[in-house]
């Protein structure tokens, strides 16, 4: 499994277009083959901050996706941000539960 985290910071005049960005592309993306989960979050501190984070099945699907004309949606809106993009790609080869922690606090 492929986890993408993307961090951006709007400008405070460009939030709520931020915004209706992201939810324009939040049903395409999670019918995009491979994709388990695209989310987006507001930082709770600071709500010009927002994070998506997405899982794909494979590097091969995430790399579909970022060559797609949907991802170059996203990496247009520079114009609305204060800062640069900060965008972290991780390879998962392991995944554990809910079982863990009641095994390691039983």
């Amino acid at each position: 499994m492929i986890i993408v985290r993307i961090t951006m910071k709007a400008l405070m005049e460009k939030r709520t277009e931020m915004m209706q960005t992201f939810l324009s592309m939040i049903e395409p993306v999670g019918k995009e083959k491979g994709c388990l989960s695209y989310d987006i979050f507001c930082d709770l501190e600071d709500n010009q901050v927002f994070s998506l984070i997405e899982e794909w099945e494979t590097r091969e699907d995430l790399d579909r996706h970022i060559q797609s004309e949907r991802f170059s949606v996203l990496l247009g809106t520079k114009s609305l941000l204060a800062r640069p993009s900060e965008i972290n790609i991780h390879t998962v080869s392991r995944s554990e539960g809910v079982e863990v922690v009641n095994a390691l606090r039983a």
